[in-house]
C-alpha cells in the first residue's frame, strides 16, 4: 500500500508538528519490508502520523527509516508511541570480537509466555562494510505453502524454550548445541504454530530455528523433519529483505511475523546499535481454514 505524503508541515515552537504528515512508503522487496520517507523523527507528530507508521509496519512486517539521529530520550519517546518498552540496551561488537549477537535466523524471545511484540534498532556506529541485517516474512511464507500443509500446521502448537541459554551479552552468543534429550526435556510456553495478526487478519507461521523445541505431543526427532522443511522454505530469496545500515538508520520489525539474521561479515571493526523491545501479549492462534 502506498501512503501519500501530505503537504509540508510547519515546525511548532515546541517541536510538535502542527499539521499531519504521512510517510511515503516504498517497498524494499516484493513480499516483506518497506522504507518510510518524509519524516523527521526528532519531532513529535500528531497521532495520525504514528497510526500511518503502525499501519505500514503491520502490512510489511519490517520498516526502515534513514538519517534519523535520535538521542536516548528521543529514541524512547518514539518507541513509546507504539507500545510499552520492555528492554533497552546497547548492542556493541568490538573489533576483536568474532561472534555477533543475532547471528542466525530467529524471532526475539518466543521462549516467553508473552513474547515481545516488536524490536526497534537504532544505528549509531557502523563498520565500513558489511553488518547488514536480513528479515524473512512469515506471512508470505505461510501463504506459499500447499493447502494441505497449511491445514496441518494450523492444528499444531509448539513448545518454545531457550535451551541453548542464549543471552543479551557477547559471552552468550555461541553456546554449545544441546542434545536431543535436552530438547525433549526443555520446558516452556506453548504457542500456536500459525498465529493471527489482529491488525491485518493475516495468518503467519510462528516457529523459528532458535526457540522452537518441538511440536506439542511430538518428540524432537519427530518434529525435526517438518521444522527443517519450513525453516529452509522460509528463507527462500523471495521471502527475504536485506538492509544496509548507516549511522542514523532505524529498523522496526514485528516479531509476530518475521525472522531476522545479523550478518557477521565485518571482522576487525566496531558496530554500535541501540535496541528497544516492546512488550507483547500471548499469541492469538489463527483459525482453521
Amino acid at each position: 500500500m502506498q501512503i501519500p505524503l501530505s503537504r509540508t508541515a510547519v515546525r511548532a515552537d515546541d517541536d510538535v508538528m502542527e499539521t499531519v504528515v504521512l510517510p511515503a512508503v516504498h517497498r524494499t522487496c516484493g513480499l516483506v519490508g518497506a522504507e518510510l520517507r518524509g519524516l523527521d523523527l526528532t519531532l513529535d507528530y500528531p497521532d495520525e502520523t504514528y497510526a500511518a507508521i503502525e499501519q505500514a509496519w503491520a502490512e510489511h512486517g519490517v520498516i526502515f527509516f534513514r538519517d534519523q539521529h535520535l538521542d536516548a530520550g528521543q529514541r524512547e519517546r518514539f518507541a513509546s508511541r507504539f507500545g510499552t518498552i520492555r528492554v533497552k540496551q546497547e548492542l556493541r561488537k568490538e573489533p576483536e570480537q568474532t561472534r555477533a549477537i543475532g547471528e542466525g535466523w530467529h524471532t526475539d524471545m518466543t521462549c516467553f509466555d508473552e513474547p515481545p511484540k516488536a524490536t526497534i534498532l537504532f544505528a549509531e556506529e557502523i563498520p565500513p562494510w558489511g553488518g547488514d541485517t536480513q528479515w524473512a516474512g512469515m506471512g508470505p511464507v505461510f501463504e506459499a505453502l500447499s493447502p494441505g500443509l497449511q491445514a496441518t500446521l494450523l492444528g499444531l502448537w509448539a513448545v518454545h524454550a531457550n535451551v541453548r541459554k542464549l543471552g543479551l551479552s557477547y559471552d552468550q552468543t555461541d553456546p554449545p548445541e544441546p542434545s536431543i534429550a535436552e530438547y525433549d526435556a526443555a520446558e516452556g510456553p506453548l504457542h500456536p504454530v500459525v498465529r493471527l495478526i489482529p491488525e491485518t487478519g493475516r495468518k503467519v507461521l510462528y516457529v523459528n530455528p532458535e526457540f522452537t523445541m518441538r511440536f506439542d505431543g511430538w518428540t524432537r526427532r519427530e518434529s525435526l523433519p517438518l521444522l527443517r522443511y519450513v525453516y529452509e522454505f522460509g528463507v527462500r530469496p523471495e521471502f527475504v529483505t536485506r538492509f544496509k545500515w548507516a549511522p542514523g538508520s532505524i529498523a522496526m520489525w514485528d516479531n509476530r511475523q518475521t525472522w531476522h539474521f545479523a550478518v557477521n561479515d565485518y571482522q576487525g571493526h566496531r558496530r554500535v546499535m541501540h535496541r528497544i523491545l516492546l512488550a507483547g501479549s500471548k499469541p492469538v492462534p489463527a483459525e482453521a481454514l
